[in-house]
């Protein structure tokens, strides 16, 4: 592995851990926003929204962050 890629791949991990890190903070947010009554459902389906988009965004960049197999 050259210097770029590691590099590369050092900014990935990165990326993911941030990525992991608000998704978990939205499920904290989206836990304790359910549990007040009556709570907004507006927000409380966008929260959701913005945590699926995070999820596909940390599965991409998993899968870009493994090395091609050749089966």
């Amino acid at each position: 592995m050259t210097t770029t890629e590691s590099e590369e791949q050092q900014k990935l991990q990165a990326q993911l851990y941030e990525l992991e890190s608000e998704h978990r903070d939205l499920d904290d947010v989206i836990e304790h926003l359910s549990e007040d009554k009556p709570f907004d459902q507006i927000k409380l389906q966008r929260l959701k929204k913005r945590k699926l988009a995070l999820k596909d965004e940390i599965t991409m960049l998993r899968s870009r962050s493994l090395p091609d197999i050749i089966a």
